[in-house]
């Protein structure tokens, strides 16, 4: 698997790399509406996303097991590495998230944690010397101003210094994400990272619950979306298999393609996708600000590949 990898021409590996940086953006960017049709319905936050993650562990492990082949030894030296991806890129961003909603806005929040990619620029900067050119700072300058435009953050929004806080914490554990996807000699398949970290990141949350850290709820109530109702456990499976499932393993191997910088920056058209859908299921329809911000976050992905070394 490895060496087809690495025998593929860079063009399609940058082509294929972006098709599934897209597809894990569109993915993450359903869980929002989705998970907010069932906290309407009475489940709590750390519910829906511990139930989430598990159940994308579940379905991922057997493809996972498959690629293992009983080398059971790739766990093992790469334990570290899953833990932390686990613990930092699943349940530290969305513990830092759910905790920031509760002190502040959500807008103000998102835009704190979609601040990651700056941060991986620095970490890729101070810490591996890979200073950025000069196109991948207006990139960056593009992406963060197209979000303030798509968020259409409004004046006279107040945020606590805990909500900044805890969605700073967001911040680290979604730029923790990329880095760590990327991280690694390439020995260990995506999915048995995906599958360990998701497992880790689950258990995590639940015991977050249990202390008392994050509520858990839960209901059989019937979840109403714009213009139709659906069983609870509809939402779920699709928040499950497509949102976190797909979107992990996608997301892991876009990141080992593209590298953490341009994949980071790609991820913002989660923003893009996840105004779409709140569209489409919640009726709440976008301002023709929120679609100019749409395209410089698009503009700044563009300006960025332009930007990273060949």
């Amino acid at each position: 698997m490895t060496t087809l990898t690495h025998d593929r021409p860079v063009g399609a590996r940058t082509g294929l790399g972006l098709v599934l940086a897209a597809a894990s953006a569109s993915s993450f960017g359903l869980s929002g509406p989705l998970a907010r049709g069932l906290m309407d319905a009475g489940w709590s936050a750390a519910t829906v996303v511990a139930v989430r993650v598990l159940l994308a562990a579940a379905v991922v492990a057997p493809v996972a097991a498959v690629q293992l082949r009983g080398r059971w030894n790739l766990l093992r030296r790469n334990i570290s590495l899953i833990c932390w991806y686990g613990l930092l890129a699943v349940a530290g961003t969305q513990l830092g998230y759910f905790n920031a909603v509760a002190h502040m806005q959500v807008g103000v929040a998102l835009l704190i944690e979609y601040t990651a990619p700056i941060a991986v620029v620095g970490w890729l900067w101070f810490r591996h010397r890979q200073r950025p050119g000069a196109l991948t700072v207006v990139g960056a300058a593009l992406g963060i101003a197209g979000l303030f435009l798509v968020l259409d953050l409004r004046s006279g929004l107040s945020a606590s210094w805990v909500g900044i806080a805890w969605a700073l914490g967001a911040m680290v554990g979604a730029a923790g994400y990329f880095v760590l996807s990327a991280h690694g000699d390439g020995s260990l398949p995506g999915t048995v990272l995906a599958t360990g970290g998701l497992l880790i990141g689950g258990l995590g949350l639940l015991a977050a619950g249990a202390a008392g850290i994050l509520p858990m709820s839960a209901t059989t109530d019937t979840v109403a979306f714009q213009g139709f109702t659906t069983q609870w456990w509809v939402p779920l499976l699709v928040l499950g298999l497509v949102t976190a499932a797909i979107a992990y393993v996608t997301g892991i191997a876009a990141t080992r393609l593209l590298g953490s910088r341009l994949a980071s920056f790609i991820a913002l058209a989660e923003v893009l996708a996840a105004l779409i859908f709140s569209w489409l299921l919640l009726g709440e329809t976008p301002r023709p600000i929120q679609f100019l911000g749409g395209a410089l976050i698009l503009a700044g992905v563009v300006t960025v590949r332009r930007g990273e070394p060949g």
